[in-house]
């Protein structure tokens, strides 16, 4: 069965392309959710007529995918995460608390379902994973997980009087020359 996409589904195509899919699939997803209507000759005289808003649609979705590709790989996420003995953390990194890490670093809205996490964040450390804009275009993310309660610690300065007795032994040493 011919249809004609009215938004991108991935695997399939994207806005306006003709697909032939399974009468099934047509009828009881595509057609019901809004993602395709049949492809009549009426239907099809009107993609011809939209092609220009399609194509001018398309254009800035890449650019804006291309946009946001640069602004992801450039640094890395920070996430923080309660950790127990040898660095493993109590349940793992979710895309969901990925995506929210990007919002609050990068001030990028970033779908959770479009991040891709190649095997379960369950360990402190250095993690790459893969982020899905659009069509091809991917962006390659670092997420650094670290221990919530070590980020959170007071910074030790080091003491004044340290500082200052090596000073006051070079002045003590140059005196009793």
């Amino acid at each position: 069965m011919k249809v004609i996409l009215l938004k991108e589904l991935p695997g399939k195509g994207g806005e306006g392309d003709v697909i032939d899919v399974a009468r099934g699939f047509a009828n009881n997803f595509l057609l019901t959710q809004g993602y395709a209507v049949l492809a009549t000759k009426g239907n099809l005289k009107q993609l011809e007529d939209r092609r220009k808003n399609i194509a001018k649609r398309e254009e800035v979705r890449i650019s804006t995918a291309e946009e946001t590709k640069a602004a992801l790989e450039n640094g890395e996420i920070t996430i923080e995460a309660k950790v127990g003995d040898e660095g493993q953390l109590f349940g793992s990194i979710t895309s969901q608390m990925i995506a929210d890490a990007i919002k609050a670093a990068k001030d990028l809205e970033v779908d959770r379902r479009r991040i891709e996490i190649a095997k379960a964040i369950k360990t402190v450390g250095a993690h790459e994973v893969s982020v899905s804009l659009y069509r091809e275009i991917r962006a390659a993310v670092v997420v650094n997980v670290v221990d919530a309660e070590a980020a959170q610690a007071p910074v030790e300065e080091p003491a004044e009087e340290a500082v200052e007795a090596p000073a006051e032994e070079a002045a003590a040493e140059e005196a009793a020359e």
